[in-house]
């Protein structure tokens, strides 16, 4: 069962904004430093970014699938492809945190680790657009 965070549409919201903003935070970080040629520390921050990607959007995504997504769909059986489409999102996030992972592992952090932590912020911004649009309806 869902917390009752998940299930209200301010609630959840702020959980996706705060979680957002630290993200954004950090790939901004992540650019200066590589701009500045600070390598070191850019690797320091790409695996906070990781870090961060994990335990906030990914745990949170796993609580949703678990409990919001199942509630849903056992209320709303016909809202079936739309919580498809969203644990397919969450599916695309962990992707790119394993890309990233292994991009840092074998070539450090860069341009292209950026380009990777970017990307995972806009595909979590439509994901919760979409997300926040199917919540009302309960």
């Amino acid at each position: 069962m869902s917390g009752p965070g998940l299930k209200h549409v301010d609630s959840h919201s702020a959980i996706h904004e705060a979680a957002l903003t630290e993200a954004m935070e950090l790939n901004e970080l992540l650019e200066r430093l590589l701009l500045d040629d600070r390598k070191e520390q850019a690797l320091e921050v790409a695996y906070v970014g990781v870090e961060h990607w994990e335990t906030r959007t990914l745990r949170h995504a796993k609580e949703e699938e678990e409990g919001l997504y199942r509630e849903l769909l056992e209320e709303y059986p016909e809202m079936k492809d739309q919580i498809t489409a969203l644990t397919r999102d969450h599916e695309l996030l962990g992707l790119l945190i394993e890309e990233i992972k292994e991009l840092l592992d074998t070539e450090g952090a860069s341009a292209e680790v950026l380009t990777r932590f970017q990307s995972l912020v806009h595909v979590d911004l439509l994901h919760n657009q979409a997300e926040e649009r199917i919540l009302p309806e309960r």
